[in-house]
């Protein structure tokens, strides 16, 4: 059983489709505007999102982006719109699937399970670092039990240096990894990311507990000493 989102405003489609999946065991909330459906993954992530691309508040591919910005839960867009630059696109923006309409619920179900189980897969174990614990597939960081609230970009460049734990990583590393930058990127935007994050964990630059500069080189990931 998965917990699935379906973001779709036409009731032909969607009502139908609510009630095949949960006979077939899922769990199943629905949304018929994109902007709700956003602050539905964000307020209780589901397992995986069914997004159509035609909806009336907003355009499907821009919420694409925004799901993206916020959240990596498997998205598979289900869609009339069949063209292939426009498939390509979505699945360069962040989609895992693309399934165009028509199509029976048997097939969406069979999708659903395809995508889960390579997302799931793809999981790391979490990283634990003194008091603090980061976990790769929650999405999630704790620092002394209590729960970090960190940006997307805040929590991968934590999960960058705490799968190096202990290793030096330059900014161009981070730039490319978690910006997508591998030229011209500029470091400042490594550094305020760093001071934002190092200020969630308690420390300072001049005062590093967790995250220690080496200068003309990088940043590690440490285990407090004291």
């Amino acid at each position: 059983m998965a917990k699935v989102l379906i973001v779709e405003d036409d009731d032909r489609v969607r009502v139908p489709l609510v009630q095949s999946l949960t006979t077939r065991g899922h769990c199943v909330t629905e949304a018929a505007c994109g902007l709700p459906a956003l602050q539905s993954v964000v307020d209780a992530p589901p397992d995986v999102v069914l997004l159509d691309l035609g909806l009336p508040d907003i355009d499907g591919g821009d919420l694409l982006k925004m799901l993206r910005a916020v959240s990596t839960v498997p998205l598979i867009v289900g869609t009339a719109r069949d063209d292939e630059r426009e498939i390509v696109r979505m699945l360069d923006a962040g989609a895992d699937d693309y399934i165009v309409k028509p199509f029976s619920a048997a097939q969406v179900d069979a999708r659903i399970r395809a995508v889960l189980r390579r997302t799931s897969s793809d999981q790391p174990a979490r990283v634990e670092v003194g008091d603090l614990v980061v976990d790769p597939a929650a999405r999630t960081a704790t620092l002394e039990g209590e729960s970090l609230e960190l940006s997307r970009k805040e929590f991968d460049l934590l999960l960058c240096l705490a799968r190096r734990l202990g290793s030096v990583v330059t900014k161009q590393q981070l730039l490319t990894e978690i910006w997508g930058q591998p030229f011209g990127g500029t470091e400042k935007t490594v550094d305020t990311h760093l001071s934002w994050l190092r200020a969630k964990l308690g420390e300072t630059a001049s005062a590093p507990r967790y995250i220690h500069t080496v200068r003309g080189v990088g940043v590690k990931l440490l285990a407090p000493t004291d």
